[in-house]
């Protein structure tokens, strides 16, 4: 099985920068996107309509913000909106679908913002997060895709030492990720590549993309269960369409 995440950062503005082009290429079995910033009313139809995939989404209640999808060629036996708290949920941040041997769940974790002024909010989701995780996993191990809007370790971003009071590389969100982590779940992608410079997100100014100076903050995390399944995990660097670049599982 082939899984494809991607912070789009906008569904309807990586469609014009060739979204569709890129699906039918990959081929993949699923496609999980953050950031879709989309409502019913304007989801891209060139998606709605997409030969051989069942669609799957949940949207902020504003405008423009938030919201993630899914595009399974595998039909679900369940979908699960939110983790059952409405100022969360209002929020559009996670979808999960059950499949016959395990959980696929699509997260868009929330960003700190400058000053740290949606921390507090973002710890708290994060609590609430695992404790979703954990009893969902007392079912079926879990495959979860996301942008978790934290770099974990100092090689997962360009520029540590400047960034550790800045939000997604404070103490507080890397001990969060280290202890989610601990609880029995696995960063694919750093079971096949130890090294640096490995990023899925550029800020579009001072062509940091060009020069690479990134961050990665987009995750295939699986249970522990899951392991000797795992077949590879990559970035897909060379791929635009938005300030983060898509991620790939394949996975038995």
């Amino acid at each position: 099985m082939k899984i494809i995440s991607w912070n789009v950062a906008g569904i309807n503005a990586c469609i014009k920068k060739g979204l569709i082009d890129f699906m039918k290429k990959e081929n993949s079995d699923i496609y999980c996107f953050q950031e879709v910033k989309a409502s019913h009313e304007n989801f891209p139809k060139e998606l709605k309509n997409l030969e051989g995939y069942n669609g799957y989404s949940v949207f902020a209640n504003k405008k423009g913000y938030s919201g993630v999808s899914i595009l399974s060629k595998i039909k679900p036996l369940k979908v699960i909106q939110g983790l059952g708290r409405e100022d969360f949920d209002s929020e559009g941040r996670v979808l999960t679908l059950e499949f016959d041997k395990f959980y696929l769940i699509n997260v868009y974790f929330p960003h700190s913002n400058r000053e740290l002024i949606r921390l507090g909010f973002k710890l708290n989701f994060n609590k609430e997060f695992l404790e979703f995780c954990n009893q969902l996993e007392k079912n079926k191990p879990l495959i979860i895709a996301s942008d978790f809007n934290v770099a974990h370790k100092e090689i997962d971003l360009k520029n540590p030492k400047q960034n550790k009071k800045n939000a997604g590389f404070t103490p507080q969100e890397r001990g969060w990720f280290n202890s989610f982590l601990m609880n029995g779940f696995i960063d694919t992608f750093r079971e096949f590549n130890k090294e640096g410079g490995n990023y899925t997100w550029w800020a579009y100014r001072n062509k940091a993309r060009e020069r690479n100076i990134g961050w990665r903050i987009d995750y295939f995390i699986i249970s522990e269960e899951l392991r000797s399944n795992l077949i590879r995990s990559e970035i897909l660097k060379d791929v635009f369409g938005s300030d983060h670049c898509p991620i790939l599982l394949e996975i038995k």
